[in-house]
């Protein structure tokens, strides 16, 4: 098993910035892939953006230029830099880790960017 735990979350005005920091324990090893992803009220969960073991990227078409994923393997933990934050960005952010056996969800943490 994976347990990820989300931190960094919070009230911001918009143009603003957030950091949140996502740290995986348990079954580490095997974890491929981890990201965030966000659900807003009445929407869809979306992809807010991912990055592999080895670093390579993906983001949502909405963040792109403005958010940033990092990764560091030695602390098992994940960032995201959030900047020129907008009103639609609002949303509970979910971290999650995917391994050969199975996708892991964290808590969620919430963004509420203020207009």
């Amino acid at each position: 098993q994976v347990q990820l735990v989300e931190s960094g979350g919070g009230l911001v005005q918009a143009g603003g910035s957030l950091r949140l920091s996502c740290a995986a324990s348990g079954s580490i090893f095997s974890i491929s892939l981890m990201g965030w992803y966000r659900q807003a009220p009445g929407k869809q969960r979306e992809l807010v953006a991912t990055i592999t073991r080895a670093g390579t990227t993906n983001y949502g078409d909405s963040v792109k230029g403005r958010f940033t994923i990092s990764r560091d393997n030695a602390k098992n933990t994940v960032y995201l830099q959030m900047n020129s934050l907008k009103a639609e960005d609002t949303a509970v952010y979910y971290c999650n880790a995917q391994r050969t056996t199975g996708s892991h969800w964290g808590q969620g943490t919430q963004v509420t960017v203020s207009p």
